[in-house]
């Protein structure tokens, strides 16, 4: 995973496979807007515990908030 990571770009602090779940399950997320399938997918027996892959920081939320260009 680190020569992957390498290869991409990559900081090496941020390579793990957690890391590469939590990019899996946004991305399957992102396509689907499934949470339930994702829950499913991921193995977790609660959606709680999927909701965590998918939170967003408030740096995400202002971004998306100023792209609505909804504030002067």
């Amino acid at each position: 995973m680190k020569q992957i990571g390498r290869s991409a770009g990559v900081p090496l602090s941020k390579v793990f496979p957690h890391n590469l779940r939590h990019l899996f399950a946004t991305l399957f997320y992102r396509a689907s807007r499934d949470i339930v399938q994702l829950a499913d997918v991921l193995g977790h027996s609660s959606i709680n515990t999927t909701r965590l892959y998918l939170m967003t920081s408030g740096a995400e939320h202002a971004r998306r908030i100023n792209q609505l260009g909804l504030i002067l």
